[in-house]
């Protein structure tokens, strides 16, 4: 009987240190996830205030933008009526360079 008495607490004690070992897996297990939960919570916090910040700042963007274009809408606008003769020519300087440009372009794709 003592044989079997000492099998049978060795299988006991293999079985309770085999099941401490599988707790203590699942307690590191536990353990990481939890982990890793917390640490994505943190993440989508972050990228929550960096969007609101890149949101903020492009609307700030937009806003200087929009008050640079009526700025030089309104400076055109003053040269315009205080100088007619040199905004025309400036305007059919313009004109032209495109026309020939869009000819030398063509002329090109012609070639080719």
């Amino acid at each position: 009987m003592s044989k079997q008495r000492d099998i049978e607490q060795s299988v006991q004690d293999i079985s309770q240190s085999v099941g401490d070992k599988a707790r203590g897996y699942a307690s590191d297990a536990i353990d990481a996830t939890q982990d890793l939960i917390e640490r994505g919570r943190k993440k989508t916090r972050q990228l929550r205030a960096r969007r609101e910040d890149y949101t903020t700042r492009v609307a700030h963007y937009l806003e200087d933008a929009a008050d640079e274009a009526h700025y030089h809408y309104r400076r055109a606008k003053r040269h315009v009526k205080r100088h007619p003769v040199s905004t025309v020519a400036i305007v059919a300087g313009t004109i032209g360079a495109l026309l020939a440009v869009r000819h030398l372009v063509r002329s090109r794709n012609e070639e080719d």
